[in-house]
């Protein structure tokens, strides 16, 4: 009955809000970037998800979100909390259902064995950021298992970079978050748990939204750390190196729960 309560819910809210999205889109409404939001607040509802957020988001712009990645179930939260984009890769265009999601979230598809065509999604990345949406990136590249964070890729920050010449400021704000699953059903979660959310490569969709919907209350903290400003003079590497370690230190505080 749960399987079935969650399944409606989450058809009528999608046929209900997907044509306005696909209007906005096709027609660059601003619109675009809050209707996603409606979907993730009852996605979130239906689902158990009690989101904590410690901090807040960056109100300077042009701003970058770097945020580690342990499970779909990541959007969902991220989206709930405010309008956003994510950069995702161009394989997720062809998933069945998130694929869907992904393109009418207005996501920014990149092609990592695209050499050529970089230089083109960076701009793209750079040019959305300058024109003030809060772009989210996972720049581990992959999903963990919810009690570490892998080891980012410093590549991949390249979009910030490219981004200063776009931004009226000549900066551009890196903001690290972190995403931490600490509660189910109203007890603390511990790392043999975690699994339960985490979303690895090789757990199939239904299996892992079937451990979500069983979970029925998952509590979610979502910190915010201080930015990290990009400019022309900045080194990228030491750059994402300090928003590495902002990320870790907030992830490994809240997994202890303080």
């Amino acid at each position: 009955m749960r399987y079935a309560y969650v399944a409606i819910v989450l058809l009528i809210t999608t046929i209900v809000l997907s044509p306005l999205q696909i209007l906005c889109l096709w027609r660059g409404w601003k619109l675009a970037r809050k209707l996603p939001r409606y979907w993730h607040m009852v996605a979130c509802f239906v689902l158990g998800i009690r989101i904590h957020v410690h901090g807040e988001i960056d109100r300077a712009r042009p701003l970058l979100l770097s945020v580690n990645h342990t499970s779909w179930l990541d959007i969902v939260v991220l989206g709930r909390i405010a309008d956003v984009a994510f950069i995702a890769k161009s394989e997720v265009k062809t998933w069945p259902v998130f694929g869907l999601f992904a393109r009418l979230q207005n996501s920014v598809f990149i092609e990592r064995a695209d050499r050529r065509g970089a230089d083109k999604q960076v701009n793209t990345i750079a040019e959305r950021l300058a024109g003030g949406e809060i772009i989210i990136l996972f720049p581990e590249g992959t999903t963990s298992d919810g009690n570490r964070l892998w080891p980012i890729k410093y590549s991949l920050f390249g979009a910030a970079s490219s981004a200063v010449p776009f931004s009226p400021s000549g900066k551009v704000h890196v903001q690290p978050a972190v995403v931490a699953y600490t509660g189910i059903q109203g007890m603390p979660m511990g790392r043999f748990q975690r699994p339960i959310v985490a979303w690895p490569g090789d757990v199939e969709m239904l299996p892992s939204l079937a451990g979500v919907i069983d979970a029925r209350a998952l509590d979610v903290d979502v910190c915010f750390g201080e930015s990290v400003v990009f400019d022309a003079e900045t080194k990228r590497k030491e750059a994402a190196a300090e928003v590495e370690a902002r990320m870790r230190e907030m992830l490994a505080e809240r997994l202890r729960g303080r």
